[in-house]
């Protein structure tokens, strides 16, 4: 199996830019397909983006595209979010997630198969 653990969280201004990692050990990334999830305070965990395992698919959901961008560098087994143009409703604990499932990566939290433990993303007004 996979372990998983994400970094780059913080506090930032609305309007300015974080970038999440999501480092892997136990087994190479190049395995998995990877998606980023988050959740915000009271609400479901929500899908963000994911990235099939070349690299080649990306999804996103709506209210990030042309904002975030997902990457991975298999080379160092580590899959990115790069967030831009924060809002505060981007708000969340955001949670990378590795699917050992089909070529096309899923939107689904319940299509994963590893977690990370979550960090923190606050965008202040």
């Amino acid at each position: 199996q996979v372990q998983l653990v994400e970094s780059g969280g913080g506090l930032v201004q609305a309007g300015g830019s974080l970038r999440l990692s999501c480092a892997a050990s136990g087994r190479t990334l190049s395995t998995y397909n990877m998606g980023w999830f988050r959740q915000a305070p009271g609400r479901e965990r929500d899908f963000v983006a994911a990235l099939s395992r070349g690299g080649t698919i990306k999804y996103y959901t709506d209210t990030v595209k042309g904002r975030f961008t997902i990457s991975r560098d298999n080379n160092k087994n580590t899959v990115y979010l790069q967030m831009n143009t924060l809002k505060p409703e981007d708000t969340a604990v955001y949670y990378c997630a590795a699917d050992a499932g089909p070529v096309t990566p899923s939107r689904s939290d319940s299509d994963y198969d590893y977690w990370g433990q979550g960090t923190q993303v606050t965008v202040s007004s």
